[in-house]
């Protein structure tokens, strides 16, 4: 039977939900404490690897699974450059998004701090970051656009979320995917080969910027948990 390793918490809304669809498929499920280091050994008994948080220990289980040929969602690599702001932000602009403007002194006009790695979080004052980036529209409304490749074809959803003082966000409704973004997100996916994004945007005056990309995304308030395990799925020989 081929066992699957989840690096995340089984009361996940979503990747809880997946797990139990591929157990129900025929798969064996592990799931493996964020945060926790993971033994080589372990991974060495999985079939695929799937990665829902970004921190150090996950970032070095990827890599071990990448080199030893064990089949992950998402790869060390996509994983590790999305994660990098500055990386994210390029790759969009190449793939014919507008991004806000970034500057690494404070600039004179409206902006937000920003750490170099998403990991890292926000800025613990929110006026000193690494870097400073455009602040586009005041208002804390964010097009979320969610990718993920079932090994066959790409699907998209996309919703609208306010962001929260918690720092959580709270979906608002989902929204009409709009052809022109949706098609620059399958290109940022296929060109990082990644299996799973998701990308921010935010509408100012009829246009659209994208200002992150997700490289780890929790898929909350999308719908999406059987693409998500056919995704995962078609990584193992039970889901070729």
């Amino acid at each position: 039977m081929d066992c699957i390793g989840f690096i995340c918490e089984p009361e996940h809304p979503v990747f809880g939900a997946v797990a139990e669809r591929l157990s129900a498929r025929g798969f064996d499920v592990q799931f493996l404490r964020p945060g926790n280091p993971v033994a080589k050994a372990d991974i060495d008994e999985l079939a695929a690897l799937v990665n829902t948080t970004l921190r150090p220990e996950s970032f070095s289980a990827l890599r071990y699974a990448d080199r030893a040929g064990i089949e992950t969602w998402n790869g060390f690599l996509p994983t590790t450059a999305l994660s990098c702001r500055l990386v994210a932000l390029h790759g969009l602009e190449q793939v014919g998004c507008q991004v806000p403007s970034v500057w690494f002194e404070k600039p004179d006009r409206d902006y937000i701090a920003r750490t170099r790695y998403s990991w890292d979080g926000m800025p613990a004052n929110c006026d000193e970051g690494d870097f400073y980036q455009a602040r586009v529209r005041e208002e804390p409304v964010e097009y979320k656009y969610f990718a993920v490749n079932d090994g066959r074809e790409t699907h998209l959803r996309a919703i609208q979320v306010r962001s929260e003082v918690s720092g959580l966000d709270h979906v608002i409704s989902e929204e009409t995917v709009e052809v022109t973004l949706a098609a620059r997100v399958r290109e940022l996916l296929d060109r990082f080969g990644a299996r799973a994004l998701c990308v921010e945007f935010v509408e100012s005056e009829s246009e659209f910027y994208a200002q992150g990309v997700d490289p780890a995304p929790g898929f909350t308030g999308t719908g999406m948990e059987r693409r998500v395990a056919d995704s995962i799925a078609s990584l193992t020989t039970i889901g070729a």
